[in-house]
């Protein structure tokens, strides 16, 4: 089986729990999720199967949106619900004081993973670490929030839609929504509703991939159907010749001598003359070769 099945992750379960279920049931061994979902948040889990599986570094690199409702007034170590409570205040913030918070939490800027995370550190998981009560100290990285829309606010807890960048912790940016509205605040329930390229709308559940892979058939992603925003070429016989032993091609190896629709460096899907999905090429400097650096056949 060569594709993506996105799956609506239930609570509870982690990403390798659902990569375990999907090889069984789907009696595929090269199985591997593209975004890591935490025990307590639900959503899309896009699964690569097959040879789409050396397609993941293309995946996890993508922007995401979520649901996240926030706890105000609760703090943990985790950061959200599941934690050790480290602090707790009666305090409700105004529904203008968590607007302001979310304004200056939007944008670019350095965020600092949190302690319960599956960063390394010295070649162990952050998680481990925090668990025995060290010290866990990591360098912050780079993220983007384009979008933290306030959608309801209701007593202590409010709903929040966010859009943001690979890498970026939601809850984290619970704990500094928490922080900056001085009531402190934990991530209550999350659900991924977007990744990439993948929908909640393309998700299937987790108990219809126990059944069989006859029973998510409708719901299967092929290759040729990955990357749609990636430019493409078709290739003539030759060309898919070539592909199969990783040589270059020009022009000439293209449908009717078609032309690269490509600049230098970036990357180009190369669809055979049967519509199949058979390889990622980059564009040489000179923009007029192409050199097939993931072949899917």
């Amino acid at each position: 089986m060569d594709g993506v099945l996105v799956v609506d992750k239930p609570q509870g379960l982690t990403s390798h729990d659902v990569v375990a279920v999907a090889r069984r049931s789907l009696h595929e061994r090269r199985i591997g999720h593209t975004g890591t979902l935490d025990p307590l948040a639900t959503g899309v889990l896009p699964l690569a199967c097959g040879r789409a599986t050396r397609l993941v570094r293309f995946f996890v690199s993508s922007d995401k949106d979520y649901e996240a409702t926030i706890r105000f007034g609760i703090s943990t170590d985790s950061y959200d619900i599941t934690g050790t409570e480290t602090s707790r205040s009666d305090r409700v913030p105004e529904r203008d004081a968590v607007e302001a918070a979310l304004a200056s939490l939007r944008g670019e800027y350095l965020q600092v993973p949190p302690a319960f995370s599956a960063k390394k550190v010295a070649g162990e998981r952050a998680y481990a670490r925090a668990r025995r009560d060290e010290t866990v100290t990591l360098q912050a990285v780079p993220v983007l929030l384009p979008r933290a829309d306030l959608v309801e606010c209701s007593g202590a807890s409010a709903r929040i839609h966010v859009t943001c960048s690979a890498g970026f912790y939601v809850r984290t940016f619970a704990h500094s929504l928490g922080e900056l509205v001085g009531t402190g605040a934990c991530l209550e329930s999350l659900r991924r509703t977007r990744c990439g390229e993948f929908t909640i709308s393309q998700a299937v559940g987790l108990e219809r991939v126990k059944q069989s892979s006859v029973a998510v058939t409708e719901r299967w992603i092929s290759l040729e159907r990955l990357l749609p925003a990636m430019p493409s070429v078709r290739l003539g016989e030759e060309g898919r010749k070539r592909v199969a032993h990783g040589q270059m091609l020009s022009a000439t190896h293209l449908v009717g001598g078609g032309i690269i629709r490509n600049s230098p460096g970036a990357w180009t899907r190369l669809i055979d003359e049967e519509g199949q999905l058979v390889a990622l090429a980059t564009v040489d400097s000179t923009g007029e070769f192409l050199h097939p650096a993931v072949v899917l056949i």
